[in-house]
């Protein structure tokens, strides 16, 4: 196997609290030792990570790949490309692919693909309803010994609260992680932007907070009901940081985490016929972003995911309404993370730990850290480097990204996983 040396970086690893110029050496595809070179160590390869970050590799907890059954948006191969050159070395898939990922024949094909696309450290998500028709359970046991990280019925809705409240419990006689997007269908209907005043000047179907708080209690009440370990994806609004504070503060077993992009844009950076801003949830006020800020800087949300959906440009045309919602989000998440720390909003370290430690800790993986004998999954980064969005620098399938010929700042040189160098910018090779 490579042996690699990584010399002259500034190693940050949250969860030992390092953050020290040193060497990193790197063995059987694992971590050999931090800050110091082992004695009568020879590389096979020696990178020079002098005035750039060397930390844990990003673990992504939702990034939708396109396949199996949406390739003509992406594919794995694509995507995975993207999570490389973005510094992600675990990502999830969450099951809304087509065929959904409800049996084991489809969690194998997706490993296989993983592995003839070089990045084997894909985690599916498996179904929490047969074929997410939010009916009757799927079946979580064969899906969890099939490889499935966790269970979640994507944004699809569940015919009632028993439903939820069986699968809690089934899940948690499993031991398995249940990952719920909270949104009460019957409140957001058609809804495609954030019901107040933007939605009401352009005439945009709106989605009250209530669709997703109201939602959110309900599953909060299950949670402590049966005891299972829920993990609540891509929050929205101000609401739901209060609840997830004051469930946290009683002792639930849950975590949380908010796309980047509703830490950066709100309702008022809409723009009605631009249907790059078209997520769902959607783009709220800008209390609501105040309070997902607060509630990432006091550890109420644990975590930071990109919520990746890359489109193909048809799926982008028309009316804001009829537009497929979802943004391409893995390349703009290391830089606007990087955004938040320079804006003091929060430390540095604390921004890598939401993208690599807490994710990890959350999927019970055993990455996310800097130590030896862990596995040696790392991103290397330069927090200075500019470059702008196009073209040439962008890798997913997806176009559809409101910072599209923008230039960001933070850009990443390596990414290795399990000791193996997945990404190198051009110039570094």
């Amino acid at each position: 196997m490579s042996r690699i040396l990584i010399r002259n970086g500034r190693i940050i690893d949250p969860a030992s609290r390092l953050d020290a110029i040193g060497c990193l050496a790197i063995a059987d595809e694992r971590i050999l030792s931090v800050l110091s070179e082992p004695a009568g160590f020879n590389p096979d390869t020696v990178i020079d990570a002098a005035g750039q970050i060397v930390c844990p590799g990003f673990v992504d907890l939702s990034a939708r790949l396109r396949e199996p059954g949406h390739s003509h948006k992406g594919n794995i191969l694509s995507e995975t490309r993207a999570a490389a050159s973005a510094g992600v070395t675990s990502l999830c898939l969450p099951p809304d692919t087509k065929p959904v990922i409800d049996m084991p024949s489809v969690v194998e094909y997706i490993k296989d693909k993983a592995e003839k696309a070089g990045y084997p450290q894909i985690y599916s998500i498996g179904a929490l309803t047969h074929r997410l028709g939010g009916g009757e359970l799927s079946a979580m046991f064969g899906l969890k010994q099939s490889g499935c990280i966790a269970v979640s019925n994507a944004s699809e809705p569940l015919a009632n609260m028993l439903i939820l409240r069986r699968a809690m419990e089934y899940a948690g006689s499993h031991n398995l992680l249940l990952m719920y997007r909270a949104n009460d269908a019957s409140l957001s209907g058609d809804g495609c932007a954030h019901e107040g005043a933007v939605a009401s000047r352009y005439g945009l179907p709106g989605i009250p907070e209530a669709a997703e708080s109201i939602a959110l209690a309900q599953c909060l009440e299950l949670a402590e009901l049966t005891g299972c370990r829920v993990h609540i994806s891509q929050i929205s609004c101000k609401q739901s940081v209060i609840k997830i504070q004051q469930a946290k503060k009683y002792g639930l077993n849950i975590s949380a985490d908010v796309a980047i992009h509703q830490l950066h844009l709100t309702e008022n950076d809409i723009k009605p016929f631009d249907s790059s801003y078209h997520v769902i949830p959607p783009l709220r006020s800008d209390t609501d972003r105040k309070y997902l800020l607060a509630g990432l800087a006091n550890g109420t949300l644990d975590a930071v995911s990109s919520d990746h959906q890359p489109h193909d440009l048809d799926a982008k045309l028309g009316a804001f309404p009829e537009t497929e919602p979802g943004v391409s989000a893995l390349e703009t998440l290391l830089p606007l993370m990087l955004a938040l720390s320079d804006q003091k909003i929060i430390g540095l370290s604390h921004a890598i730990a939401t993208l690599t430690r807490n994710p990890a800790r959350i999927l019970g993986l055993d990455c996310g850290i800097l130590s030896p004998g862990s596995p040696a999954d790392i991103c290397i980064f330069d927090p200075n480097a500019s470059w702008e969005i196009n073209e040439r620098n962008w890798r997913s399938a997806g176009r559809n990204t409101p910072y599209w010929g923008q230039t960001l700042r933070g850009r990443v040189s390596h990414t290795i996983q399990a000791g193996k160098i997945i990404y190198s910018l051009p110039e570094c090779s």
